[in-house]
């Protein structure tokens, strides 16, 4: 009887340890990773159409390397993915008589003509990095008519599932790392801002199209409230 009465004292005090309020939860609980556009067009190593310098294989191998890490640390990952379908508005070959890297005024707006990229279905539309490290793949550019640089909206204001995928989640700070520094990495990070999000931005983890342009992209990020970091740092993060 003795015994019994001492077992009930153990399981009771465990479970009064487990639903305590003053149990703590893990100090990034509410941060995730949005890891942007890892996909072969974007990379030397793949010889891709819009190739951001720097992308070799070692580059790929590192972001993989982070994202392991991070994933191993408990933080959810999400990616972003170019998926734009072959009639696209940003392709030059979809505009007779213009060249790669036009820029055009469609409805108002100026449109950088890009090479063909990403292409629904294509080798080099897929992400490179091991699909199992990844909670949610958000994918962008999916409406021929408007360009999409941001993981978060396109253009034209239409909205991806990032945003609510992330407040499903309690997500109050995102870590944002990849290709390009400049565009969609920018793009992302900025408007996780406009939506109420913390950002970190590791600049070790992201490439550039060009360095002015991914400077004057950075120092942006900074003055609207970003992070930057200059590699990843967890011990820092979670503090």
């Amino acid at each position: 009887m003795r015994q019994i009465s001492l077992l009930i004292m153990v399981l009771l005090s465990g479970l009064a340890v487990f639903f305590s309020p003053f149990r703590a939860a893990p100090a990034h609980a509410k941060t995730a990773v949005i890891v942007v556009d890892i996909q072969g067009d974007f990379t030397t190593w793949k010889q891709g159409s819009l190739a951001v310098p720097g992308t070799d294989a070692a580059f790929i191998k590192k972001l993989e390397e982070a994202t392991k890490r991070l994933a191993e640390a408990g933080f959810p990952i999400f990616a972003t993915q170019d998926w734009h379908p072959a009639n696209h508005i940003s392709f030059y070959t979809n505009h007779p008589g213009k060249k790669p890297f036009e820029a055009i005024q469609i409805d108002g707006r100026t449109q950088v003509l890009w090479p063909p990229h990403c292409v629904q279905g294509t080798e080099n539309a897929r992400i490179l990095l091991d699909p199992r490290l990844f909670l949610a793949v958000v994918r962008k550019g999916q409406n021929p008519q408007f360009d999409s640089y941001s993981g978060f909206q396109d253009d034209g204001g239409q909205k991806t599932e990032m945003d609510s995928l992330l407040r499903q989640h309690g997500i109050r700070k995102v870590i944002v790392y990849g290709i390009a520094t400049d565009y969609c990495v920018r793009a992302t990070a900025l408007d996780a801002l406009a939506n109420g999000y913390q950002v970190i931005v590791i600049e070790g983890l992201c490439k550039g199209v060009a360095p002015e342009s991914s400077t004057k992209a950075l120092d942006e990020m900074r003055q609207k409230g970003a992070i930057l970091m200059k590699e990843l740092d967890i011990g820092r993060i979670v503090r």
